[in-house]
């Protein structure tokens, strides 16, 4: 349950992290740890899911997981392209 938990709080994180960055600049942005706490939430979850046999869980943040190392991969492409990023 623990283990179940502490994935979940991390996950939670990333909307602590993309409120705050938003409220600091006055309009909507995702900042790069946003993708961060995805992945280590997602990572936890899937583990999580994968020791209680459970498929939703599973299939859920496998997908999820593709898509938030999409994301920072896409992000960090931009930036080699554009050193002000």
């Amino acid at each position: 349950m623990f283990w179940g938990l502490a994935a979940q709080g991390m996950f939670m994180m990333r909307f602590l992290v993309q409120w705050l960055a938003s409220e600091r600049v006055g309009k909507s942005i995702v900042p790069i740890a946003f993708w961060f706490f995805s992945v280590g939430g997602g990572l936890l979850l899937l583990t999580y899911g994968i020791a209680r046999k459970d498929a939703v869980i599973i299939l859920g943040q496998g997908l999820g997981l593709v898509i938030y190392f999409r994301n920072l991969r896409l992000i960090y492409k931009e930036k080699r392209r554009d050193p002000s990023f």
